[in-house]
């Protein structure tokens, strides 16, 4: 059976996500980790370092304005799971403002961004990407803020790396996601698009009072 948007949903509402072994792996196959990586939304660890650099920054922070440019930008690396196949879906479920990319801005250069599903109170993060030293911390601090003013309750990083654990996330038990995951699914009033787009500075300004 061919996936599609729809089916790709239904994995997520079960816990379940879809990967390829490589760009070109036509095959794509469920991944349930026995471990689960989360982003707690009133726990991001803002550096020093990186309240500094979100202060004197002119980079710019946008929301779906080059949703494919982001997927594609995750996807630039020796290795990665998003096949052509999957972008497409991914594309899809943009077309459906059902996936969301949180992005930054150089001028007119996207030089980071984070990418990921939406579905009622879960954000799905997907992957993010880096073209220079600090837009992914910066895209996903973005993601984090705009998440949690929006009333979600869920932000599933799937896998818990070194990278992502020093800004904050955690590892939990199957069972203990598929708990959180059922909560944040019954969660209707989530309002991802009543938010205006923040600046980076009011981001860390935010950040740094609830950290």
């Amino acid at each position: 059976m061919r996936l599609t948007p729809d089916l790709l949903l239904q994995g997520y509402a079960a816990g379940i996500f879809p990967m390829a072994e490589s760009r070109d792996d036509p095959e794509i196959f469920w991944v349930d980790p026995r471990m689960r990586g989360v982003m707690p939304l009133d726990g991001f660890h803002v550096s020093r370092s990186l309240v500094r650099a979100m202060r004197r920054t002119e980079w710019t922070l946008r929301i779906d304005t080059d949703f494919a440019g982001v997927v594609d930008g995750c996807a630039d690396r020796i290795d990665t799971w998003i096949n052509p196949e999957i972008r497409d879906l991914y594309l899809a479920l943009h077309d459906r403002r059902q996936a969301r990319s949180f992005e930054i801005w150089d001028g007119a250069q996207l030089v980071g961004g984070v990418y990921g599903v939406v579905m009622k109170g879960a954000f799905f993060g997907e992957s993010m990407f880096s073209r220079r030293t600090n837009a992914s911390k910066m895209a996903l601090a973005a993601a984090v803020d705009h998440l949690r003013r929006a009333g979600f309750a869920l932000f599933d990083t799937q896998f818990l790396t070194t990278h992502l654990a020093s800004l904050g996330a955690l590892e939990i038990t199957r069972a203990t996601y598929h708990a959180r995951l059922e909560r944040a699914l019954d969660v209707h009033d989530a309002h991802f698009d009543a938010l205006p787009v923040s600046s980076l500075y009011d981001v860390m300004q935010r950040m740094t009072q609830t950290s």
